[in-house]
């Protein structure tokens, strides 16, 4: 006997998915002046997908600058009326407080008619300063309103360049030059998308894990995978899975986040993926044959140094398709008799045939899979 390996893996079939999959609208009405992508195109985040034609929206612009532009020159006149009817204030404020000071000092030396008017000019200069401040302000706030609204529309005739939110692959194009796109934000008005654009950079791997082998599945778990198509195998971990069995075929969705930047895999292909349930590493492995009797007690017929066979209980772990793991019983180096126990009896001595057996192995357990080729590519 001899220290080696022994694997059990489920073997399942599943299907490659783009991450991301959007249809990607126009945000404003307005007919295609061009469109610059095609299906299979590449494209990258912040690309200029197709521009839009939408003329009343251009005017509107137009018309929201032009009274930007006239809120400022409204402003400016206010302004300059507060500095005049300011100017005016102090002129006559300043008289009055003359006059009054003098009335003061020398009374009589001042008519009170004169003083009376003298205030009533004071008093009249500083409303028109309020009314010009006051006007002023309405003049601010309606600038604040006009740039507000022109920013409003110029964010709207920035929309009339749809723009790739992701990098991603064309899958479909819905729209040509000319057609009238409805806008995308209403979602009664059933408006047609310009193109499908799928995230294929980065894959899901779904796979559906069969009710009996779930216990098996943790995130971050390394599953090896086998694609067929292109005759590449790799290894993947466990990013996700849904924690909830499907009813229907009893399994539950586990995705594997496969890179894909050269897109040699295709969403919608398939892969066998294979999934560890149970592993030992570095343990004494004998041949299944030798064992005799069931549960995780049998016995083994060993040779001694003679040659002489002797009867031997050993206490067994993990079973593989040819391999066994022995825990307790047998010593590392130990020579087995493989066959049928009942052609022996203890004491006999025979004549040894040295058969080299393979000390690791690898039992599948058929989950669904999608070809006869194991995780490593080998036949099975």
């Amino acid at each position: 006997m001899q220290r080696g390996n022994i694997s059990h893996l489920l073997s399942v079939a599943g299907q490659f998915q783009a991450y991301q999959v959007v249809d990607i609208h126009a945000k404003v009405a307005g007919y295609v002046r061009h469109i610059y992508v095609d299906i299979g195109d590449r494209v990258h985040a912040g690309e200029v997908l197709a521009t839009l034609d939408v003329p009343e929206l251009h005017a509107q612009y137009r018309n929201t600058r032009s009274e930007a532009l006239r809120s400022q020159d409204a402003i400016t006149a206010a302004e300059h009326e507060v500095s005049r009817a300011q100017a005016l204030h102090v002129a006559v404020q300043a008289n009055y407080d003359r006059l009054a000071a003098a009335a003061a000092q020398r009374p009589g030396l001042i008519a009170a008619q004169e003083l009376d008017n003298a205030r009533s000019q004071a008093d009249a200069t500083l409303e028109q300063l309020n009314a010009a401040t006051a006007h002023l302000a309405e003049a601010r706030e309606g600038a604040d309103a006009a740039s507000a609204d022109q920013e409003r529309v110029g964010d709207l005739e920035a929309y009339t360049k749809v723009i790739a939110p992701l990098d991603g692959v064309v899958a479909w194009r819905y729209a040509d030059t000319g057609v009238l796109l409805q806008e995308g934000t209403n979602s009664e008005t059933q408006a047609m998308p310009l193109i499908k654009l799928a995230q294929s950079g980065l894959l899901r791997l779904r796979v559906p894990v069969p009710e009996d082998a779930i216990k098996y599945v943790h995130i971050g778990d390394v599953m090896q995978i086998r694609v067929d198509a292109i005759d590449e195998s790799f290894s993947g971990k466990v990013v996700r899975f849904t924690r909830n069995l499907d009813l229907a075929t009893r399994t539950m969705e586990t995705e594997v986040d496969v890179p894909n930047p050269t897109l040699a895999i295709t969403p919608g292909m398939y892969a066998n993926a294979y999934l560890k349930l149970a592993h030992v590493d570095g343990v004494l492995t004998i041949p299944i044959s030798a064992v005799q009797g069931s549960g995780n007690t049998g016995t083994v017929l060993v040779l001694n140094a003679n040659n002489h066979v002797e009867q031997r209980t050993v206490h067994v772990g993990l079973r593989g398709s040819t391999l066994i793991e022995v825990q307790s019983g047998l010593h590392e180096g130990d020579r087995v008799v493989v066959g049928d126990a009942a052609n022996y009896h203890n004491g006999e001595q025979i004549s040894p045939r040295p058969q080299q057996e393979p000390a690791s192995d690898v039992m599948h357990e058929e989950g669904g899979v999608t070809d006869t080729q194991d995780a490593d590519g080998g036949s099975k």
